[in-house]
């Protein structure tokens, strides 16, 4: 069985199967909790949301079946979550989650039960996972009951943990792929990266095929309408327009790309336009600076801008919602630039929906980016 229990809690990372121990993960997770200490509402709701969240998908992989190509990754991230929340359940009722799934573990056991590992392929079929999945649910419902219940709490909790462990196995999803996947998420969300650990993309090429480390784009706008863009007194790129009905600024988005330049450090969009791709790599120049590549920058782009307008362009609140973030980790996937955490992504959006609202009011400036670090400021002409 995958290694969830205090038997198996001491036990080091395994780097050949990637495998942790709950021990391990409950302290990865464990900074990640910025919610309420004293209050156990938002964290019900949230299990309770989460534990619905995997009922959904298996709903939905039946009316689809195969066509539901995401149906793998939902389940193993809905898993996490509502792993995430229990272990955030337990934490506020001072209960040790180690010795919970240790007595679940042993009662699976006992009853022939075994969590499939990362090389599990195959997706059970909705006959198979119905039932464990109800059981589960109605074992969430149990939860919300826990804080007038303080006598049976750990017999409820119990309930819950062997109701997971079962629902997983009945799922065949990677109980390894979930833990890694939580903490990659969680973390990459909600801590604030460490400089040195961020990754940068073009380290290993010369400054003919890098980005600039410190740039200054200047927005000029010209009696037309059209925007134009000078780098180092040159114009680059094409002049724009809104290029709709209702006038949006839209033609100020290259904000946006410079901004994924500087704290990003990527932007196929950017390395186009000052012509500086990395052709001494073929392969890099073809997958990560060609024509797709940019593509999806360009559509990932206005997609935001669309969630944008109708946020006041992100100007309050100053974040960004999980949904659209993870939307935005889908969108770059099989591109470099998905090694970027969560929170580097939400600093590039509201940093660069700053710098835009500020081109927007002057109706131009100059865009300022600093590699070294990772900051897109406005400079007035």
């Amino acid at each position: 069985m995958t290694n969830t229990s205090s038997s198996t809690g001491q036990q080091e990372r395994n780097p050949s199967t990637g495998s942790i121990s709950l021990c391990d993960y409950i302290r990865e997770i464990e900074p990640t909790d910025k919610l309420p200490i004293d209050d156990l509402r938002p964290v019900l709701l949230g299990l309770f949301g989460e534990v619905g969240g995997i009922l959904a998908a298996a709903k939905k992989y039946r009316r689809e079946k195969e066509a539901y190509t995401g149906y793998r990754q939902a389940l193993e991230e809905e898993f996490g979550d509502v792993l995430w929340y229990f272990a955030t359940l337990c934490r506020r009722l001072g209960v040790n989650v180690d010795s919970i799934f240790s007595d679940a573990e042993k009662h699976d056991r006992d009853n022939h039960i075994d969590l499939p590992d990362s090389s599990a392929s195959h997706l059970s079929s909705f006959s198979t996972l119905a039932e464990p999945l109800l059981n589960l649910g109605e074992a969430t419902t149990a939860l919300l009951r826990v804080k007038n219940l303080a006598g049976q709490t750990r017999d409820i909790l119990l309930r819950f943990s062997e109701c997971y462990l079962q629902a997983l196995q009945a799922a065949n999803v990677s109980f390894t792929n979930i833990v890694h996947g939580n903490i990659t998420k969680t973390r990459g969300r909600f801590l604030d990266p460490e400089r040195s650990s961020l990754p940068t993309f073009d380290s290993a090429f010369p400054d003919e095929e890098s980005l600039p480390q410190h740039f200054e784009i200047r927005f000029r706008q010209r009696k037309s309408g059209q925007s134009y863009l000078q780098w180092n007194g040159v114009f680059i790129g094409d002049p724009l327009t809104d290029n709709i009905h209702d006038p949006d600024d839209y033609r100020f988005h290259d904000v946006f790309h410079f901004a994924y330049a500087a704290i990003l450090h990527w932007s196929p969009v950017f390395r186009a336009l000052i012509k500086q791709k990395r052709k001494s790599d073929p392969k890099i120049d073809e997958a990560q600076d060609g024509g797709r590549a940019i593509a999806i920058e360009e559509g990932l782009t206005a997609w935001i801008f669309s969630c944008a307008k109708h946020l006041n362009f992100f100007k309050e609140p100053a974040s960004i919602s999980f949904d659209l973030l993870k939307t935005v980790q889908q969108f770059v996937q099989g591109y470099e630039v998905e090694d970027c955490p969560l929170n580097l992504w939400e600093r590039a959006i509201l940093d660069g929906y700053k710098v835009f609202r500020q081109v927007r009011e002057n109706n131009g400036g100059i865009v300022v980016g600093n590699r070294a670090a990772r900051t897109v400021e406005y400079k007035p002409v």
